[in-house]
Protein backbone atom coordinates (compact mmCIF):
# COMPACT_ATOMS: atom_id res chain seq x y z
CA UNK A 1 0.00 0.00 0.00
CA UNK A 2 2.78 2.65 0.79
CA UNK A 3 4.98 1.44 -2.11
CA UNK A 4 1.49 2.48 -4.39
CA UNK A 5 0.90 5.77 -2.13
CA UNK A 6 4.40 6.51 -3.40
CA UNK A 7 3.91 5.70 -7.22
CA UNK A 8 0.87 8.06 -7.25
CA UNK A 9 2.90 10.89 -5.75
CA UNK A 10 5.82 10.20 -8.15
CA UNK A 11 3.30 10.34 -11.07
CA UNK A 12 1.47 13.45 -9.75
CA UNK A 13 4.60 15.16 -9.51
CA UNK A 14 5.54 13.61 -13.22
CA UNK A 15 2.52 15.05 -14.71
CA UNK A 16 2.73 18.23 -12.96
CA UNK A 17 6.14 18.91 -14.43
CA UNK A 18 5.39 18.18 -17.99
CA UNK A 19 2.76 19.94 -17.70
CA UNK A 20 4.62 22.92 -16.61
CA UNK A 21 7.01 22.12 -19.31
CA UNK A 22 4.36 21.89 -22.04
CA UNK A 23 2.76 25.21 -20.45
CA UNK A 24 5.37 27.70 -18.98
CA UNK A 25 4.10 30.11 -16.51
CA UNK A 26 4.53 33.70 -18.03
CA UNK A 27 6.50 35.92 -15.47
CA UNK A 28 4.76 39.02 -14.87
CA UNK A 29 5.96 42.38 -14.07
CA UNK A 30 5.20 45.98 -13.76
CA UNK A 31 4.47 47.88 -16.51
CA UNK A 32 4.67 51.37 -16.36
CA UNK A 33 3.10 53.70 -19.32
CA UNK A 34 3.35 57.56 -19.49
CA UNK A 35 2.52 60.23 -21.84
CA UNK A 36 0.20 62.95 -22.41
CA UNK A 37 -3.34 62.93 -24.38
CA UNK A 38 -6.16 65.81 -25.19
CA UNK A 39 -2.88 68.48 -25.20
CA UNK A 40 -0.99 68.43 -22.17
CA UNK A 41 -3.27 66.21 -19.69
CA UNK A 42 -1.04 63.75 -18.49
CA UNK A 43 -1.56 60.09 -18.18
CA UNK A 44 -0.16 56.90 -16.15
CA UNK A 45 -1.08 53.31 -16.60
CA UNK A 46 0.80 50.58 -14.36
CA UNK A 47 0.12 46.93 -14.90
CA UNK A 48 1.11 43.74 -14.58
CA UNK A 49 1.73 41.80 -17.88
CA UNK A 50 4.32 39.69 -19.47
CA UNK A 51 7.55 41.77 -20.10
CA UNK A 52 6.68 42.04 -23.70
CA UNK A 53 3.42 43.21 -23.42
CA UNK A 54 4.47 46.96 -23.13
CA UNK A 55 2.06 48.69 -24.61
CA UNK A 56 2.89 52.22 -25.18
CA UNK A 57 2.61 52.31 -28.90
CA UNK A 58 -1.26 51.21 -28.60
CA UNK A 59 -2.56 53.37 -26.00
CA UNK A 60 -1.01 56.31 -28.01
CA UNK A 61 -2.48 54.83 -31.17
CA UNK A 62 -6.17 54.63 -29.35
CA UNK A 63 -6.17 58.09 -27.51
CA UNK A 64 -5.55 59.80 -30.82
CA UNK A 65 -8.23 58.36 -32.20
CA UNK A 66 -9.97 59.39 -29.16
CA UNK A 67 -9.28 62.77 -29.14
CA UNK A 68 -9.79 63.14 -33.10
CA UNK A 69 -13.56 62.05 -32.50
CA UNK A 70 -14.36 64.12 -29.14
CA UNK A 71 -11.87 67.05 -28.53
CA UNK A 72 -13.48 70.43 -29.40
CA UNK A 73 -10.07 71.59 -29.88
CA UNK A 74 -9.39 69.93 -32.86
CA UNK A 75 -11.42 71.81 -35.96
CA UNK A 76 -12.03 68.69 -38.05
CA UNK A 77 -12.74 66.29 -35.07
CA UNK A 78 -15.98 64.10 -35.64
CA UNK A 79 -17.69 65.96 -32.44
CA UNK A 80 -16.20 69.78 -33.96
CA UNK A 81 -18.46 68.77 -37.33
CA UNK A 82 -21.32 67.98 -35.52
CA UNK A 83 -21.23 71.46 -33.84
CA UNK A 84 -20.93 73.22 -37.21
CA UNK A 85 -23.75 70.94 -39.35
CA UNK A 86 -26.31 69.84 -36.44
CA UNK A 87 -26.71 66.45 -37.77
CA UNK A 88 -23.94 63.73 -37.97
CA UNK A 89 -23.75 60.07 -39.04
CA UNK A 90 -21.17 58.14 -37.02
CA UNK A 91 -17.55 57.94 -37.97
CA UNK A 92 -16.34 56.40 -35.08
CA UNK A 93 -16.91 54.35 -31.78
CA UNK A 94 -17.24 56.71 -29.27
CA UNK A 95 -19.68 59.15 -29.89
CA UNK A 96 -22.70 56.51 -29.55
CA UNK A 97 -21.75 55.39 -25.74
CA UNK A 98 -20.60 58.98 -24.78
CA UNK A 99 -24.08 59.99 -25.97
CA UNK A 100 -25.92 57.43 -23.96
CA UNK A 101 -24.56 57.50 -20.97
CA UNK A 102 -24.57 61.48 -21.02
CA UNK A 103 -28.18 61.33 -21.00
CA UNK A 104 -28.41 59.07 -18.29
CA UNK A 105 -26.49 61.74 -16.37
CA UNK A 106 -28.38 64.25 -17.34
CA UNK A 107 -31.85 62.66 -16.50
CA UNK A 108 -30.47 61.22 -13.14
CA UNK A 109 -29.14 64.75 -12.21
CA UNK A 110 -32.23 66.38 -13.42
CA UNK A 111 -30.09 68.69 -15.77
CA UNK A 112 -27.09 69.59 -13.37
CA UNK A 113 -25.02 67.37 -15.91
CA UNK A 114 -25.41 68.83 -19.20
CA UNK A 115 -22.68 68.87 -22.27
CA UNK A 116 -24.80 71.44 -24.10
CA UNK A 117 -23.20 73.87 -21.53
CA UNK A 118 -20.09 74.33 -23.62
CA UNK A 119 -21.04 78.13 -25.11
CA UNK A 120 -21.31 79.16 -21.35
CA UNK A 121 -17.87 77.46 -20.16
CA UNK A 122 -15.98 79.20 -23.52
CA UNK A 123 -17.65 82.67 -22.75
CA UNK A 124 -16.54 82.39 -19.43
CA UNK A 125 -12.61 81.63 -20.54
CA UNK A 126 -12.24 77.79 -19.97
CA UNK A 127 -12.76 76.39 -23.52
CA UNK A 128 -11.03 76.53 -26.55
CA UNK A 129 -12.17 80.11 -27.17
CA UNK A 130 -11.10 83.05 -25.45
CA UNK A 131 -13.44 84.53 -22.68
CA UNK A 132 -16.07 87.16 -23.63
CA UNK A 133 -17.38 89.73 -22.43
CA UNK A 134 -20.09 89.05 -20.64
CA UNK A 135 -23.41 90.65 -19.28
CA UNK A 136 -26.55 89.23 -18.42
CA UNK A 137 -27.88 90.09 -21.49
CA UNK A 138 -25.16 87.82 -23.05
CA UNK A 139 -25.45 84.67 -20.28
CA UNK A 140 -29.47 85.30 -20.75
CA UNK A 141 -29.24 84.43 -24.60
CA UNK A 142 -26.43 81.59 -24.05
CA UNK A 143 -29.02 79.72 -21.84
CA UNK A 144 -31.38 79.98 -24.68
CA UNK A 145 -28.92 77.09 -26.47
CA UNK A 146 -28.59 74.52 -23.58
CA UNK A 147 -30.34 72.10 -22.88
CA UNK A 148 -29.59 68.24 -24.08
CA UNK A 149 -33.36 67.31 -24.16
CA UNK A 150 -32.45 69.24 -27.36
CA UNK A 151 -30.09 66.59 -28.88
CA UNK A 152 -31.62 63.60 -30.13
CA UNK A 153 -29.68 60.61 -30.91
CA UNK A 154 -29.37 56.64 -31.84
CA UNK A 155 -27.36 54.14 -32.75
CA UNK A 156 -26.41 55.46 -36.34
CA UNK A 157 -26.60 59.39 -36.30
CA UNK A 158 -27.53 62.44 -33.90
CA UNK A 159 -29.49 65.67 -34.98
CA UNK A 160 -29.07 69.10 -32.66
CA UNK A 161 -30.83 72.51 -32.97
CA UNK A 162 -28.55 74.92 -34.93
CA UNK A 163 -26.29 76.66 -32.41
CA UNK A 164 -26.39 74.10 -29.40
CA UNK A 165 -23.13 73.24 -28.94
CA UNK A 166 -21.42 69.69 -27.31
CA UNK A 167 -18.60 69.38 -25.18
CA UNK A 168 -17.81 66.36 -23.47
CA UNK A 169 -14.93 67.46 -21.74
CA UNK A 170 -16.96 66.98 -18.09
CA UNK A 171 -16.49 63.25 -18.68
CA UNK A 172 -13.90 62.82 -21.72
CA UNK A 173 -11.13 61.66 -19.38
CA UNK A 174 -12.97 59.48 -17.59
CA UNK A 175 -14.07 57.95 -20.62
CA UNK A 176 -11.22 57.90 -22.24
CA UNK A 177 -9.86 55.89 -19.34
CA UNK A 178 -12.67 53.05 -19.96
CA UNK A 179 -11.53 52.74 -23.61
CA UNK A 180 -7.82 52.05 -22.03
CA UNK A 181 -9.61 49.64 -19.43
CA UNK A 182 -11.37 47.83 -22.26
CA UNK A 183 -7.90 47.42 -24.12
CA UNK A 184 -6.12 45.91 -21.66
CA UNK A 185 -9.56 43.86 -20.68
CA UNK A 186 -9.25 42.28 -24.03
CA UNK A 187 -5.70 41.83 -23.77
CA UNK A 188 -6.13 39.46 -20.76
CA UNK A 189 -4.69 41.87 -18.34
CA UNK A 190 -6.01 41.73 -14.94
CA UNK A 191 -4.35 43.71 -12.75
CA UNK A 192 -3.80 47.67 -13.60
CA UNK A 193 -4.40 51.26 -12.57
CA UNK A 194 -4.96 54.11 -14.79
CA UNK A 195 -5.21 57.31 -13.99
CA UNK A 196 -5.37 60.34 -16.70
CA UNK A 197 -5.66 63.99 -15.37
CA UNK A 198 -6.52 62.95 -11.75
CA UNK A 199 -9.28 60.17 -12.74
CA UNK A 200 -8.82 56.71 -11.81
CA UNK A 201 -9.98 52.93 -12.81
CA UNK A 202 -8.26 50.49 -10.60
CA UNK A 203 -8.32 46.13 -11.27
CA UNK A 204 -7.03 43.59 -9.12
CA UNK A 205 -4.12 43.87 -7.63
CA UNK A 206 -0.44 46.44 -7.76
CA UNK A 207 2.79 44.33 -7.74
CA UNK A 208 2.78 43.94 -3.65
CA UNK A 209 -0.44 41.99 -4.03
CA UNK A 210 -2.47 44.48 -2.25
CA UNK A 211 -5.42 46.51 -3.25
CA UNK A 212 -4.56 49.88 -4.82
CA UNK A 213 -4.69 52.75 -2.89
CA UNK A 214 -5.45 56.26 -4.31
CA UNK A 215 -4.79 59.76 -2.38
CA UNK A 216 -7.63 62.05 -2.46
CA UNK A 217 -6.47 65.91 -2.52
CA UNK A 218 -7.62 68.56 0.32
CA UNK A 219 -9.71 70.98 -1.55
CA UNK A 220 -7.38 74.32 -0.99
CA UNK A 221 -7.28 77.18 -3.35
CA UNK A 222 -3.89 76.58 -5.44
CA UNK A 223 -2.98 75.93 -9.30
CA UNK A 224 -0.42 73.53 -8.18
CA UNK A 225 0.12 70.18 -6.51
CA UNK A 226 -1.82 70.14 -3.10
CA UNK A 227 -1.92 68.20 0.21
CA UNK A 228 -3.45 64.70 0.75
CA UNK A 229 -6.71 65.05 2.46
CA UNK A 230 -7.89 61.24 2.16
CA UNK A 231 -6.61 57.71 1.04
CA UNK A 232 -9.17 55.09 -0.50
CA UNK A 233 -8.83 51.36 -1.38
CA UNK A 234 -10.40 51.16 -5.00
CA UNK A 235 -11.18 47.29 -6.35
CA UNK A 236 -12.62 46.96 -9.17
CA UNK A 237 -13.86 50.21 -9.43
CA UNK A 238 -13.38 53.91 -11.03
CA UNK A 239 -13.12 56.60 -9.29
CA UNK A 240 -13.30 60.36 -10.09
CA UNK A 241 -12.87 63.82 -8.55
CA UNK A 242 -14.28 67.54 -9.55
CA UNK A 243 -13.55 70.70 -7.74
CA UNK A 244 -13.16 74.68 -8.06
CA UNK A 245 -9.77 74.76 -6.26
CA UNK A 246 -7.75 74.20 -9.17
CA UNK A 247 -9.30 75.48 -12.43
CA UNK A 248 -10.21 79.23 -11.84
CA UNK A 249 -9.02 82.57 -12.58
CA UNK A 250 -9.45 85.78 -10.13
CA UNK A 251 -11.38 89.38 -12.01
CA UNK A 252 -12.23 92.15 -9.87
CA UNK A 253 -11.24 90.55 -6.83
CA UNK A 254 -13.86 87.49 -7.05
CA UNK A 255 -13.18 83.98 -8.05
CA UNK A 256 -14.44 82.57 -11.04
CA UNK A 257 -14.09 78.90 -10.86
CA UNK A 258 -14.73 76.34 -14.26
CA UNK A 259 -17.96 74.88 -13.00
CA UNK A 260 -20.75 77.05 -14.89
CA UNK A 261 -24.06 76.29 -14.15
CA UNK A 262 -26.81 75.54 -16.83
CA UNK A 263 -29.36 76.72 -15.11
CA UNK A 264 -28.37 80.14 -14.37
CA UNK A 265 -25.57 80.46 -16.75
CA UNK A 266 -23.37 81.51 -14.35
CA UNK A 267 -20.24 79.79 -12.13
CA UNK A 268 -21.37 78.20 -9.38
CA UNK A 269 -20.49 79.05 -5.09
CA UNK A 270 -21.33 76.69 -2.54
CA UNK A 271 -20.22 75.11 0.48
CA UNK A 272 -19.50 71.68 -1.54
CA UNK A 273 -15.51 72.35 -2.47
CA UNK A 274 -14.92 68.51 -3.41
CA UNK A 275 -16.91 66.04 -4.69
CA UNK A 276 -15.05 62.20 -5.08
CA UNK A 277 -17.51 59.77 -6.91
CA UNK A 278 -16.97 56.03 -7.27
CA UNK A 279 -18.67 54.08 -9.95
CA UNK A 280 -18.74 50.66 -12.31
CA UNK A 281 -17.12 53.03 -15.04
CA UNK A 282 -15.00 56.15 -15.02
CA UNK A 283 -17.31 58.09 -17.26
CA UNK A 284 -20.32 57.82 -14.95
CA UNK A 285 -17.62 58.68 -12.00
CA UNK A 286 -16.51 61.81 -13.98
CA UNK A 287 -19.65 63.43 -15.11
CA UNK A 288 -21.33 62.73 -11.53
CA UNK A 289 -18.43 64.57 -10.06
CA UNK A 290 -19.18 67.48 -12.31
CA UNK A 291 -22.84 67.53 -11.80
CA UNK A 292 -22.47 67.35 -7.75
CA UNK A 293 -20.20 70.74 -8.19
CA UNK A 294 -23.54 72.28 -9.99
CA UNK A 295 -25.77 70.85 -7.42
CA UNK A 296 -23.95 71.35 -4.04
CA UNK A 297 -23.86 69.24 -0.98
CA UNK A 298 -27.94 68.38 -0.19
CA UNK A 299 -28.79 67.78 -3.76
CA UNK A 300 -25.75 65.72 -4.44
CA UNK A 301 -25.87 63.28 -1.50
CA UNK A 302 -29.99 62.61 -2.44
CA UNK A 303 -28.74 61.57 -5.97
CA UNK A 304 -26.20 59.31 -5.33
CA UNK A 305 -28.30 57.39 -2.71
CA UNK A 306 -30.32 56.69 -5.63
CA UNK A 307 -27.86 55.60 -8.02
CA UNK A 308 -26.94 51.75 -7.64
CA UNK A 309 -22.95 50.92 -7.52
CA UNK A 310 -22.36 54.67 -6.99
CA UNK A 311 -20.74 56.08 -3.68
CA UNK A 312 -18.98 59.63 -2.95
CA UNK A 313 -16.63 61.20 -0.69
CA UNK A 314 -18.01 64.93 0.08
CA UNK A 315 -15.66 67.65 1.36
CA UNK A 316 -17.21 70.39 2.45
CA UNK A 317 -17.42 73.66 4.69
CA UNK A 318 -19.50 74.04 7.72
CA UNK A 319 -20.65 77.51 8.89
CA UNK A 320 -17.36 77.89 10.50
CA UNK A 321 -15.51 77.35 7.39
CA UNK A 322 -13.87 74.41 8.78
CA UNK A 323 -12.90 71.50 6.38
CA UNK A 324 -15.83 68.27 6.82
CA UNK A 325 -16.54 65.38 4.99
CA UNK A 326 -19.74 63.10 3.89
CA UNK A 327 -18.70 59.58 2.36
CA UNK A 328 -21.70 56.92 1.66
CA UNK A 329 -21.75 53.46 3.06
CA UNK A 330 -20.58 51.85 0.13
CA UNK A 331 -17.19 53.63 0.66
CA UNK A 332 -16.86 54.72 4.21
CA UNK A 333 -14.52 51.66 5.31
CA UNK A 334 -12.16 51.61 2.38
CA UNK A 335 -11.66 55.53 3.45
CA UNK A 336 -8.49 56.78 5.62
CA UNK A 337 -8.61 60.56 6.25
CA UNK A 338 -5.64 61.95 7.27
Amino acid sequence: MQKRRILIIVLAVGILILFRQLNPVETQVLQHVTGTTMGTIPYSIKYLAPEEDYFKMEVDSILVAFNQSLSTYIPDSEISKFNREDSITYQSSFMYPVLKLSQEMFVNSKGAFDPTVGPLVNAWGFGPKKKSMLDSAIVDSLLMIVGFEQVHFDEIGAAKPKGTYLDFSASAKGYALDVIAHFLHANEVDNYMIEIGGEVRCQGQNQNQAVWKIGIEKPEMNQGLGNAYATVFVNNRSLATSGNYRNYYEENGRIISHTISPFTGYNVSHNLLSASIFAPNCTLADGYATACMVMGLEESIEMIKKLNGVDALFIYSDENGDLKHYATAGIESQIEIL
